[in-house]
């Protein structure tokens, strides 16, 4: 069985550098030795796992890409940069008809989508890869769908917690408000309560200082009108291993949709489960 050829974009962040002993690790994928990086990044390599990665900047990439294509037939890249870099790197994968995976949050999401619905590629687009939490999201997107207005006159409070360089709010509990708002709340993005400030993650919210630097706390408060019926639902994720997995069952997933001659098409995370 051939390897699936990867290039891991976002080094030398946290999560694009959490993958790379997971995929070293895992058979059924060949790693690229080179990573799509920020203009402002000081270094052209970076070592990881033993493994030396160069660090190729926006203004370098399209010159680049051409020899990595010809050497790498069904490359699929793996995308966890930053926010404000979402849609151009999505235009760069488009044009170069490189197939991917994303977990960036943020920028403009349905400028995101469209750029590939118009492509020759094709995409897995989340806003969040650890499995359980999309499992989550897919019980709270059967309920809002066949439960409509379930919890009208209910306020809602959502908080969030991540490392304070987090740049955007989170998608996911983004993605979480339009569920609460078919199930009868009306709640905007703006009302999402942000906490990056490290003292209070550990005084406060009570997070491991271990993970202070890597975690991803959301709890999601309804109450009725008259203060008699209160739900929570919470999930605390401490590190950042387990979005690995997601994301490796992502690339497999995607691989088979190529090699079914997918096109301009952009698939969640919860097809990749059903898949």
């Amino acid at each position: 069985m051939s390897k699936i050829p990867v290039m891991v974009n976002g080094l030398p962040g946290n999560v694009a550098s959490t993958l790379i002993p997971h995929i070293l690790a895992d058979e059924k994928f060949s790693l690229i030795p080179a990573s799509l990086t920020g203009p402002d990044t000081l270094n052209d390599q970076l070592q990881c796992c033993n493994m030396n990665f160069s660090l190729i900047r926006p203004a370098d990439r399209d010159a680049w890409i051409s020899d990595v294509l010809l050497n790498n037939s069904g490359l699929i890249a793996i995308d966890y940069t930053h926010p404000s870099a979402v849609n151009a790197n999505a235009t760069f994968y488009a044009r170069h008809g490189i197939p991917f995976v994303m977990g960036t949050t943020g920028g403009d999401r349905d400028a995101l989508s469209e750029s590939i619905v118009q492509s020759a590629t094709c995409a897995v687009i989340a806003p969040n890869m650890a499995k359980q939490i999309v499992g989550f999201q897919a019980m709270m997107a059967h309920a809002a769908e066949n439960f409509p207005d379930l919890f009208k006159g209910y306020s809602l409070r959502i908080e969030e917690s991540h490392q304070s360089g987090k740049a955007d709010t989170s998608g996911t509990a983004k993605a979480m408000v339009g569920y609460f708002n078919r199930l009868g709340i009306p709640f905007g993005v703006d009302a999402i309560e942000m906490e990056r400030n490290p003292e209070r993650q550990e005084s406060v919210w009570g997070i491991p200082s271990e993970h202070i630097a890597g975690h991803a706390w959301h709890t999601y408060t309804l109450k009725s009108e008259d203060g008699s019926v209160c739900f929570r639902f919470t999930h605390n994720i401490n590190g950042r291993d387990v979005y690995a997995q997601g994301t490796l069952d992502a690339v497999s997933f995607l691989s088979q949709k190529i090699t079914q001659g997918c096109r301009g098409q952009v698939f969640s995370m919860i097809d990749v489960l059903k898949g």
